[in-house]
């Protein structure tokens, strides 16, 4: 960002019922806020002693720029916070997990069925050579057995790297390689929109030339022994014949990795953000249960898919550490009609819905027959994640899903951040496009170049200034970029978005000011999907940009520089979207290409995407002196 800049802000406001202040666990946020100011460590520590401890902390935090590390000394084990206490503590037949199948079917899990399949995979993955400190990678449809396996990994004290389903061959053997990957845990096929997709077979293909990987499990979909194709195969339920159903829980440092779970950076290569056990898990008990302020009769469905942060934090971490009851769907949104959603929250009664502000724009498309059809009195809180909520989408959604009546939380946060940073804490009034305040435990601001705050109402650069439990540790095998976020700014927490504050200190994120871009709340780095473009032998150099999308937030715009021999065509326009769909996956697939006699540069090489957006846009580009020509 060159310049600050000013920004219209709307003055419209939301006043909730204030039985949800008083009935919430947080209750009064500018007194908790205060409290935490007052005893930062007082305050994590208190939210701390609510998780079960095999041995106490001897110290809080030890923060020595840029590394932190959180409740030193102490021990513990995330499954056995997710399961074993509840299976203790009175919560053994409660529900757990509720999965609803694209094609009807229905499994549920108590929490004692849960703890139970967990130990049986624990032990099935041991007797695989998996051991404390190893990596598994986990490609897979957001089925049950995909959770059992991510806290089967906890238990034994394995990393998990979890990669989205969505990818393609390339992008999964790129983190295959960076993880150290020694099991693959996959399925036969995802099941999506009526079609199957050949999981496995992408997996054949990613783990050539990886040469960490010694086995690869293998789900079938119909419960129906796999025909295994090569030594490295086994079944995911043939491996669990005869073992035992009894797996202590690995003790665990608090420092010790959890998982390491990729986002897109500016580079092209993946960053391998890596989450540590103690902090990682008190930042999400505490979210769930005081912002989310899930309660024992409280139905939450969260509606991303695992592979992302959001699934780890709001799926299966946070809300299982706190005894909810969770739902889980591989349905989507339109499928085979828009009003399934609806039926899933008037079926199971969900309570707590939790969604992408580019789902809630593409029910606003389709109108509100849809959503009108269903009985959704259930619903006590709605949430959005991903991408900046705009105000349309927060009326629409506040008057038709939440009846004027639920609260919305609009949330920031982060993969690096692990847990919600910014929203509208329960009671608090709402601002349609503002994610709201810093929560309890989060010391943010917005400021300049030079670290100075801006005023109310300018536009600035988005801060974090104290480190928090569950931040980000490292950058897997990328210390220098670790540094990065924190060497930009007076040694604070540099997000990368823009923002700006009101009067009342409400923060609206405007979006990246990097090269990222945002599709229906995915990060894409742009050099990624570059890569992928140059790898067609048609394409000499390629740019792309982030365009406004009305449904999407954000889509992917290419400007291509075509190699000699090669004629611009429609047919080369499709089949380099084809191309990056097979390399990537969907999500990075160009809303648009456009062929160029040659991209806009610097005298050191380096393309000025801004230039290209400015030319998109058709506003003026700003100083272009470093321009090649």
């Amino acid at each position: 960002m060159a310049e600050n800049f000013d920004v219209k802000l709307d003055k419209k406001t939301y006043i909730p019922d204030p039985s949800y202040q008083a009935n919430s666990a947080l209750g009064d946020y500018k007194k908790a806020y205060a409290e935490f100011l007052s005893d930062p460590d007082g305050f994590w520590a208190k939210k701390a002693r609510e998780l079960d401890w095999i041995k106490p902390w001897d110290k809080i935090r030890d923060w020595e720029w840029p590394q932190a590390r959180w409740f030193c000394g102490g021990k513990l084990n995330v499954s056995a916070n997710c399961l074993d206490r509840h299976v203790k503590n009175g919560r053994r037949n409660k529900l757990a997990l509720i999965w609803k199948g694209e094609r009807g079917k229905e499994e549920i899990y108590t929490y004692r069925q849960l703890y139970r399949a967990v130990m049986r995979f624990a032990n099935a993955l041991k007797n695989l050579g998996v051991k404390k400190g190893d990596c598994v990678c986990l490609y897979m449809p957001l089925v049950p057995e995909h959770v059992i396996a991510m806290l089967a990994c906890t238990r034994i004290g394995a990393v998990h790297s979890i990669v989205f389903a969505g990818f393609g061959a390339e992008a999964l053997h790129t983190r295959i390689r960076d993880a150290d990957a020694k099991v693959v845990i996959t399925a036969d096929v995802g099941i999506r929109r009526g079609k199957f997709i050949p999981l496995r077979s992408i997996v054949d293909e990613a783990v050539k030339n990886a040469p960490s990987v010694e086995k690869i499990v293998v789900l079938s979909r119909e419960r129906c022994p796999v025909e295994l194709y090569s030594e490295m195969e086994v079944d995911f339920y043939a491996i669990q014949e005869g073992v035992s159903e009894e797996c202590p829980p690995e003790e665990m440092d608090s420092e010790d990795p959890l998982f390491i779970l990729y986002t897109s950076g500016t580079t092209g290569q993946p960053k391998g953000i890596v989450h540590t056990t103690g902090g990682y898990l008190v930042g999400t008990h505490y979210t769930s249960k005081y912002i989310f302020d899930l309660k024992e009769n409280d139905v939450h469905w969260c509606t991303a898919d695992t592979g992302w942060i959001t699934g780890h934090s709001y799926i299966v971490y946070g809300p299982l550490s706190v005894g909810a009851t969770v739902v889980i769907t591989e349905t989507t949104l339109d499928y085979p009609d828009p009003g399934v959603w609806w039926k899933i929250i008037e079926e199971f009664g969900v309570t707590i819905f939790y969604t992408a502000p580019t789902a809630i724009r593409m029910f606003m498309r389709v109108g509100e027959e849809w959503p009108n059809k269903y009985n959704l009195s259930s619903l006590r809180i709605i949430g959005s994640v991903g991408e900046p909520l705009n105000p349309e989408a927060f009326e629409w959604y506040y008057r038709v899903i939440g009846k004027n009546q639920c609260p919305i939380l609009d949330t920031w946060w982060q993969t690096e951040t692990g847990i919600h940073m910014i929203t509208t804490p329960l009671g608090q009034p709402m601002k349609p496009g503002f994610a709201g305040v810093p929560i309890p435990g989060v010391v943010a601001d917005v400021v300049d170049k030079e670290g100075k705050p801006v005023p109310a109402g300018q536009g600035g650069l988005l801060v974090i200034k104290e480190p928090w439990p569950s931040m980000m540790r490292t950058v897997h095998k990328n210390k220098e970029r670790y540094l990065q976020y924190w060497n930009q700014i007076n040694h604070w927490y540099t997000v990368g978005d823009l923002a700006v504050r009101d009067e009342d200190g409400y923060i609206m994120v405007l979006g990246r000011s990097d090269d990222i871009i945002i599709v229906a709340g995915h990060n894409l780095g742009t050099a990624e999907v570059e890569s992928a473009l140059v790898a067609h032998e048609a394409i000499a150099e390629a740019a792309v940009i982030g365009v406004p999308d009305d449904m999407k937030g954000q889509a992917v715009k290419a400007f291509v520089v075509l190699c000699q021999g090669y004629e611009p065509s429609q047919k080369l326009i499709s089949e380099l979207i084809y191309h990056v769909r097979m390399t990537i996956g969907p999500i990075a697939m160009p809303s648009g290409i456009e062929f160029m006699d040659k991209l806009p540069k610097t005298r050191s090489g380096k393309i000025m995407r801004r230039v290209l957006k400015a030319k998109e846009m058709g506003v003026d580009p700003g100083d272009i002196s470093t321009l090649e020509e």
